[in-house]
């Protein structure tokens, strides 16, 4: 099967199925050299549905920031985020560090802004209950660190994006996707959340099928290509997978952050040592690059945050990638 042993792809869908070393798993795909060999569903999901991606979603949104740039929308990572809104008035807390905020302090999760997401009351938390006025919440925020200093995940700076798309391009991120992602992937099925604005959720509310999930896997394995087209600049995509942020000292499993998107170590068994590359989501969602065995592999779940459920990491590496004949 595409150079990959069925004997023990089949022992990690059978342990998948019996639901105790992986439980809540809804979908996992692997594609080889180009071919679906993998498509098994579990726990009553079928392969039409639409399944959250949680914050894979900003791996897309990463994409849109490339497709920007090289239509010249968008004038580079080093452009100055409140260029983006000249006709905001009386944004709160303003300093020098937050008027020399880029983009790529955005991409990269090293915004220096006072956004985290975890307990009750976050800012993310209350951002998410209002109907509006997304952008402003955000650009209000007090800065914690100098831009571009310090890795704290923040998906606040990417939900910002969208309004930036919207003020740029006239488009938020689903209609701008639609135009310019979506359609050339021949993604036709799909849901992204939004607010009364029409500011899509950037960081986090999307929702396509497992198989589509795989084309964006499949676009970035063939350096932003889809048959004929060039959907994300070639060059995009490798910045988008240099390492930006080292999080080896963090003991992780992902070693480093890119643009939007997660390094993970190389295949341990592998003989390039080539990293690989994750968009990874809330509740086990991985839509996984393995450039060394031109490879994707995409897992849906629905896994207790911060449990051991979300062991998708180990199911990857060891069952998956033990599966690769030389």
């Amino acid at each position: 099967e595409q150079g990959l042993d069925s004997g023990k792809l089949k022992e990690a869908v059978d342990l998948i199925r019996a639901g105790e070393r992986y439980p809540r798993l809804h979908a996992l795909l692997v594609v080889r050299h180009g071919r679906l060999v993998v498509e098994e569903y579990f726990n009553g999901w079928k392969a039409d549905e639409l399944h959250t991606l949680q914050s894979v979603t900003k791996s897309f949104t990463s994409a849109l920031v490339g497709i920007a740039i090289a239509r010249s929308e968008f004038k580079g990572v080093d452009e100055k985020v409140l260029d983006f809104f000249p006709g905001v008035q009386g944004i709160a807390n303003m300093d020098e560090r937050k008027a020399s905020l880029r983009l790529e302090d955005l991409l990269t999760m090293r915004s220096g802004t006072d956004y985290q997401e975890r307990g009750a009351g976050s800012p993310h938390e209350q951002m998410m209950r209002l109907t509006k006025g997304w952008d402003k919440f955000y650009l209000d925020r007090p800065m914690l660190q100098q831009p571009g200093s310090g890795f704290l995940y923040d998906s606040g700076g990417v939900i910002l994006i969208s309004a930036m798309l919207k003020n740029r391009t006239g488009m938020h991120a689903a209609e701008y996707a639609q135009r310019f992602l979506f359609a050339p992937l021949g993604i036709e099925k799909k849901f992204w959340l939004r607010n009364q604005e029409g500011h899509s959720h950037a960081g986090g509310g999307l929702a396509l099928t497992a198989r589509d999930a795989a084309k964006f896997g499949l676009l970035y394995l063939n350096n932003g290509r889809s048959g004929d087209v060039q959907v994300v600049p070639e060059s995009w995509v490798r910045e988008s997978f240099r390492k930006r942020v080292d999080l080896a000292a963090k003991g992780q499993p992902p070693y480093g952050y890119g643009y939007l998107w997660w390094i993970f170590a190389p295949d341990p068994r592998g003989k390039t040592g080539q990293d690989i590359y994750a968009a990874r989501g809330r509740f086990g969602q991985y839509i996984i690059v393995v450039p060394e065995h031109d490879m994707v592999v995409v897992v849906l779940a629905m896994s207790v945050p911060g449990s051991s459920q979300d062991r998708t990491t180990e199911l990857f590496y060891d069952c998956i990638l033990t599966a690769v004949r030389r």
